[in-house]
């Protein structure tokens, strides 16, 4: 299965928390969601999506580690973007069962878009269990 993220901004985490959830859904199965980016300059993440001010802390953070303009080789203008998505990963999986994610209290799922605006995809693999 796939979904598509939109970003607005060159750097955002956007919570695909709900359309994760709605793909268990319609599985209905038990075992696990593998959430996997195909893209180079885009992470998936796990992690807290009750306050937005930690994601927001997390992308800043990363902004100031790995900064836009630096001494890079690539000569795209985007390796920040390819050096944040080696950090971040580009693969979550996420225990289900019947259908539901089994995600902490707090937690969520984010896509990390290091290198918009664009649209991207997200394939989602369900990998059965007991």
């Amino acid at each position: 299965m796939e979904i598509t993220v939109v970003s607005k901004n060159r750097c955002e985490a956007i919570d695909i928390t709900g359309e994760a959830q709605e793909a268990c859904h319609r599985w209905g199965g038990t075992g696990a969601l593998l959430v996997y980016c195909p893209h180079t300059t885009a992470g998936v993440a796990v992690n807290e999506h009750a306050d937005p001010d930690v994601m927001r802390d997390v992308m800043e953070t990363l902004a100031r580690a790995v900064p836009h303009a630096g001494p890079y080789a690539h000569a795209e203008g985007n390796s920040d973007a390819h050096i944040k998505s080696v950090l971040t990963g580009n693969q979550v999986a996420v225990p289900v069962r019947a259908g539901r994610l089994l995600l902490g209290r707090w937690q969520g799922v984010f896509f990390l878009e290091f290198d918009g605006p664009r649209h991207r995809a997200l394939w989602l693999h369900f990998l059965h269990g007991e």
